[in-house]
């Protein structure tokens, strides 16, 4: 047999995520059967949505104890018996957190070769491509509107930042304590910054957008997605991204004003999940690697190493450690 190193979640948690959740297994590599191939995990993406899938099922299946860690990863084809893949090939694929792992080739398609490869998880990946159909394609922000959009650093909301600026947009991000909020406006050009955790988020979100939001790009829920629901302007457009607030809260705040300021201020809200676009992945991509070669876009990635260190690097990203895309290398 050849081993196969594994993080399983041993328990699901029923409050906080740690590090008891998960431990370090091992399993068989595998040989890939007709149609399918083995892929090498070089590096494993790391998003909130993890801790969303522990509480049972959503656009995935629901995790289970004993299962191994659900992830998507960057990785390399070491043995192929599929016609459209090669050994050698780069593949974004659902392989879980471990070394190896042996799937079904028709669900895969090759990737290009870019350096840094950890773009093809950032920018060029799941991360810049649910920034981009998000804010354009349900945001629907036109030139002088104002966007806002929480979780602003982390590896969704800096794109969103960016990309409205690009579009014309005057920018408020919404994240969590001074220095996040300092590196956006100085660094990533947004025009003002809140801190939540600050203790005055709806008159701070206020000052920063005097004149009302006209698109709020949600990745929290619960009292930010509240603070901006007010603050909204008729006609307002709402992207609904994600609810990294609810994940690990045992008591769930659904925000005020629902379905009344909707209604009253003929707002609209759109959930979608970056599939949804797929047919115009092409044109996303063209866009993305063009305005990150002018350097309009910067990409900020947070890389940690190693297989054992994935738990822990999951649980600070749920503490908001990381500025941008938190990567962990398995291999490569």
């Amino acid at each position: 047999m050849t081993a196969n190193r594994q993080i399983v979640l041993a328990d699901l948690p029923k409050g906080k995520l740690g590090p008891e959740h998960f431990r370090l297994s091992e399993g068989e590599r595998g040989s890939p059967g007709e149609g399918e191939v083995l892929l090498k995990v070089l590096y494993v993406s790391l998003d909130a949505a993890n801790r969303a899938w522990m509480q049972g099922a959503t656009y995935r299946s629901a995790l289970a104890a004993g299962d191994v860690m659900a992830g998507g990863a960057l990785a390399e084809v070491v043995e192929s018996n599929a016609p459209n893949l090669a050994v050698g090939d780069l593949v974004f694929a659902d392989t879980g957190w471990q070394e190896y792992a042996v799937l079904k080739a028709k669900h895969l398609a090759k990737l290009p070769r870019v350096e840094p490869q950890t773009h093809l998880i950032s920018v060029f990946g799941v991360a810049g491509l649910t920034a981009y159909f998000g804010l354009l394609e349900c945001g629907m922000p036109k030139a002088g509107e104002t966007v806002a959009v929480s979780a602003a650093a982390g590896s969704v909301g800096l794109f969103v930042g960016q990309i409205a600026k690009i579009k014309g947009c005057r920018v408020v991000g919404i994240a969590g304590g001074a220095a996040k909020c300092q590196m956006l406006v100085d660094e990533f050009g947004f025009d003002a910054a809140v801190d939540y955790k600050g203790g005055n988020l709806f008159k701070d979100l206020k000052a920063a957008a005097p004149g009302g939001i006209d698109v709020y790009f949600d990745n929290t829920g619960g009292e930010i997605l509240e603070a901006c629901l007010f603050q909204m302007n008729v006609n307002g457009r709402i992207a609904c991204c994600g609810a990294v607030s609810q994940y690990e809260n045992a008591a769930p705040f659904g925000p005020r004003g629902v379905p009344g300021l909707i209604v009253t201020k003929r707002l609209r809200l759109r959930g979608f999940i970056v599939s949804d676009f797929a047919d115009q992945n092409d044109q996303a991509m063209a866009d993305l690697q063009a305005w990150a070669a002018s350097g309009q876009l910067k990409v900020q990635e947070d890389v940690l190493e190693g297989l054992e260190s994935l738990p822990g690097a999951l649980i600070g990203l749920l503490a908001g450690e990381n500025v941008g895309k938190r990567i962990v290398r398995v291999a490569g």
